[in-house]
């Protein structure tokens, strides 16, 4: 086997069970682990894993930091195919919670042009701007201090308007999930506490994320994997990722 071959299946390995162990490695590939300790720094130096003690873990991204007016432009067609699926299992006469997020504006173009009566709950200023036009959806904004970074209104007096609904489906955007610890981050304090708000006002949470934010973090943790009822994605993730999807009873869609 060519090294290149080696490295990639080693990447896969980390893929799959998130960390690899040299002496494992060495018995899998029938070489020395002087070999695959080489094979590790190799793929350290190119920024792909974090080498531990006796093994490798895979190198986590921090998610980089903008406001949204530059966060609208970037993944487009990704955020579409997302907003797609969530536009389906919306159902007529639901009420929904569309946080701040830039596919739940897209989701929010969805239902403004469609047909499906609905209540829309927010915090989010785009989301009540997509609906100017639309007679067949009830649009109730939540208010709060208005952080012009986020586009929305974030913090206790937010907070203690979400806290007296109780919505059918909350659609929350995250900037990564890490399945390992089952965390599920965001960047800013208050925009955190206020989605942890939302999870507690929806029967039924969907976080609507791009696939490759399993592989990112943000600064702030505002909730558990075992608070979300479901994650859509625009492509499935890797294996190991759908198992401990699973294993949280966390459905992928």
């Amino acid at each position: 086997m060519f090294a290149e071959e080696r490295l990639e299946k080693i990447i896969r390995l980390l893929n799959d069970r998130g960390k690899v162990v040299v002496k494992e490695l060495s018995e899998i590939f029938e070489v020395t682990e002087d070999c695959i300790r080489k094979d590790l720094k190799t793929l350290e130096k190119d920024g792909l894993i974090k080498r531990t003690y006796g093994g490798a873990v895979l190198n986590r991204q921090s998610a980089a930091n903008s406001n949204i007016v530059n966060r609208r432009s970037l993944n487009i067609e990704a955020k579409r195919t997302i907003a797609e699926k969530a536009f389906e299992i919306i159902m007529p006469n639901e009420t929904i919670f569309l946080d701040i997020s830039t596919t739940n504006i897209l989701i929010a173009e969805k239902l403004a042009g469609g047909n499906k009566r609905v209540t829309v709950v927010t915090n989010m200023i785009d989301v009540i701007n997509a609906f100017s036009k639309s007679d067949h959806v009830k649009v109730i904004g939540t208010g709060g201090v208005y952080y012009k970074e986020l586009d929305g209104f974030v913090g206790s007096t937010a907070i203690e308007t979400i806290s007296r609904y109780k919505v059918d489906k909350a659609f929350i955007g995250s900037v990564g999930v890490n399945i390992f610890d089952k965390s599920v981050t965001t960047f800013d304090i208050e925009d955190g506490n206020t989605k942890r708000a939302i999870i507690s006002a929806g029967k039924s949470v969907y976080l609507v994320m791009e696939s490759k934010k399993f592989y990112m973090d943000g600064v702030y943790k505002f909730a558990d994997l075992f608070d979300i009822d479901a994650v859509i994605v625009d492509t499935d993730p890797e294996e190991q990722i759908l198992k401990e999807l699973e294993k949280a009873d966390v459905e992928i869609i």
